[in-house]
């Protein structure tokens, strides 16, 4: 992994960026029963959430896993109603094929490659998903089915082809990284944790970013600055476990957001989509592009956490490490404490945050479709749900979750959360462009 001049400084990434309750949430099932009219690729996209949740799938996975799957759906409708620049697949599917059967075929032969280890419970339901995907087309069945079903699981092939080889995992596998024990510098936190976890996504390709430190966040604050004073004291009054500032849903936020980013944010925008009853085409390019900045912003974010890490002048320590030894920092407004954060600690450098910037990749996507007053319901397994009616209330609740569970420093979540949207507006305005003369 090369890192020389040409990564941006956190200012030169922000002249990127440009301008630009509880009630229950539905199955996949419940989907299909109360749609006005058949969307397959929301029908499809609930059926990701839904075996993202089914499998207990960690978040550091699922942002990449959500944009081969969309991938594949967007490059299977688009051969046959090509609206946009393809993703990866740019042939052209055979004449009449059904695009609703190619949606179907891509989405399960996609999930079929991607979650390899499902149950047999897990794989029959997926499979009954399939059946009653098929047997909800307004179709006979003829050729057009069979070219639509055979397309789709060509180009779902091609695009689990493609990113097999796309760093995530390497034989043999990528050297352990532990950071180091020099002050400020990121270190194990103990018990499981051991090695970064996650490494592989350090080194995955981008699918649109044209690398890693495209959007390099730029290096941390010093100890002895006035922003690391705040960072420190901030997190040390809100994230402590006991005798926090906290407010009682502050304490309850916290652990609801540390769930998969990639399920909440799909939520949202499968129910936005279905509340303003987007078309097929435009739901396609929708979940794509939100589910490709998520990706790319997870792979930047990871790199840049390796990078960062390693050096040992580098402030990266969390705050449950930083808090108990802030006699060996030099800065004398920070005071040692024996301190636990709320929530568990993950297991990797705390500069840059992965969550922010998931969210502020996942909300750009989503404000430059909808208007900020959206009402849509996120779950997170083992709390209660919550309902939302602003994409801008859920984004500043899942960034100041990351401070009130003891996980990051205020600076951080913020440069977090501005390099995802700096993606997303890339991501959006440089691929899946619509063609000239189609409308």
């Amino acid at each position: 992994m090369k890192h020389s001049s040409c990564r941006l400084t956190g200012a030169a990434f922000l002249v990127a960026l440009g301008v630009l309750g509880s009630s229950p949430v539905e199955t996949a099932h419940e989907s299909r029963q109360s749609a006005a009219s058949s969307n397959e690729v929301l029908e499809w996209n609930q059926v990701f959430i839904d075996t993202l949740i089914a499998t207990n799938t960690a978040n550091s996975p699922s942002q990449r896993l959500g944009a081969i799957f969309h991938t594949a759906i967007f490059d299977a409708y688009n051969g046959i109603e090509r609206r946009y620049t393809p993703i990866r697949v740019d042939s052209s599917a055979p004449r009449g094929a059904s695009r609703r059967a190619a949606v179907i075929a891509a989405a399960y032969t996609a999930l079929v490659g991607l979650f390899p280890s499902l149950t047999p419970l897990q794989r029959a339901t997926l499979d009954d998903s399939y059946a009653a995907s098929l047997a909800a087309l307004n179709d006979d069945g003829g050729q057009s089915r069979k070219r639509g079903l055979a397309w789709g699981e060509q180009v779902a092939s091609m695009v689990l082809a493609w990113r097999a080889t796309d760093g995530f995992v390497r034989s043999p596998p990528y050297t352990p990284f532990s950071g180091g024990l020099a002050v400020g510098q990121w270190r194990p936190t103990g018990g499981s944790c051991v090695v970064m976890s996650a490494l592989g996504l350090a080194y995955t390709a981008p699918f649109v970013v044209a690398s890693p430190i495209q959007f390099d966040p730029g290096p941390p604050r010093s100890l002895a600055s006035f922003t690391y004073t705040d960072d420190f004291n901030s997190v040390k009054a809100l994230g402590r476990k006991t005798g926090s500032t906290r407010t009682d849903d502050q304490t309850a936020l916290a652990p609801f957001w540390e769930g998969n980013a990639s399920v909440h944010w799909n939520q949202a925008a499968n129910q936005m989509a279905r509340a303003h009853h987007l078309s097929l085409s435009h739901t396609n390019r929708l979940l794509a592009v939100l589910n490709i900045a998520m990706a790319d912003t997870a792979f930047t974010i990871w790199n840049a956490k390796l990078f960062y890490g390693g050096d040992p002048l580098k402030v990266t320590w969390r705050p449950a490490t930083s808090i108990p030894l802030a006699g060996t920092d030099g800065n004398p407004l920070t005071e040692p404490d024996p301190w636990t954060p709320l929530v568990n600690t993950p297991c990797h450098p705390e500069y840059p945050a992965g969550h922010p910037s998931l969210n502020g990749a996942a909300a750009t996507v989503l404000l430059s479709q909808f208007g900020d007053d959206q009402t849509f319901t996120l779950t997170t397994a083992g709390q209660p749900s919550r309902t939302y009616i602003s994409i801008t209330q859920a984004r500043s609740d899942g960034n100041n979750a990351r401070v009130w569970g003891g996980m990051h420093y205020p600076s951080t979540v913020e440069i977090s959360d501005n390099l995802g949207e700096a993606v997303a507006h890339y991501v959006n305005r440089h691929s899946m462009q619509r063609l000239r003369g189609r409308r």
